[in-house]
């Protein structure tokens, strides 16, 4: 009998991941919560390498959330210093690897050495083409949506816009994927059964995957594992 490899080829083309659980990481190994998240840049180095070994082309990381915001003083300016400092260490093996930089969220919040650094990285890998790299950055998908309405509703008061031709297509349109396809798979480490207002509308038909990994523990093999748990699944979009 032939060999089944359904599994090993049927690969998402999207694959978003909520990276939770730096900070219980630290806490389990009593270190400060900052060396949670430098311990998870780690993991990002090699779900990034997994991602282009197994051939996913865009790949999505709730890197900063807007609620986000609100954490201690000392751990935002933390964790910017800790974005700024990646971005400008790992320009080069980007460009190596072929990953292209993008983001997505309100970057207009960012301290403005970190949004320099981030737009230099963006221009610089603009051409590469092996995978797509997007940073959820100071981004909250009820924001983005109510950003959506407010652009769709000046483009039907300034006429350009008939509110009967409104579809999903409109309102896809006006988030930040709007040059992305939909994720295909969401991948959600630490175990917590929750969303975390995150690509509310783009995962309406995303296969979601839990594990109870902490994401600094989370790597090549449990990505591998992850993808074989889509290819498991059978994709029904609302049909039978």
């Amino acid at each position: 009998m032939a060999e089944d490899r359904s599994v090993e080829t049927k690969i998402p083309r999207h694959v978003a991941i909520i990276m939770d659980g730096n900070g219980r990481w630290a806490k389990n190994h009593r270190l400060p919560r900052l060396s949670g998240h430098e311990a998870g840049r780690k993991s990002v180095k090699k779900v990034v390498q997994a991602a282009i070994a197994h051939g996913v082309r865009y790949l999505t990381l709730y890197a900063f959330s807007v609620e986000n915001w609100q954490r201690p003083r000392e751990e935002v300016q933390g964790l910017m210093g800790l974005l700024r400092l990646v971005l400008r260490e790992e320009l080069a093996e980007m460009g190596r690897e072929g990953v292209r930089l993008r983001a997505i969220g309100r970057l207009q919040d960012l301290p403005e050495a970190v949004r320099a650094e981030l737009e230099t990285a963006m221009e610089k890998t603009r051409g590469n083409t092996k995978l797509d790299l997007i940073l959820a950055l100071s981004y909250g998908s009820r924001v983005e949506i109510i950003e959506a309405v407010k652009e769709i509703s000046k483009e039907v008061k300034a006429g350009r816009l008939d509110p009967e031709t409104i579809d999903e297509k409109t309102v896809s349109g006006h988030l930040y994927t709007r040059d992305l396809p939909d994720p295909d798979l969401l991948i959600r480490t630490s175990g917590e059964m929750r969303i975390s207002n995150f690509m509310l509308w783009q995962i309406s038909y995303a296969e979601i995957h839990v594990t109870p990994v902490l994401w600094p523990d989370f790597g090549k093999e449990q990505f591998a594992e992850a993808l074989a748990d889509y290819a498991r699944r059978e994709r029904r979009f609302g049909g039978i």
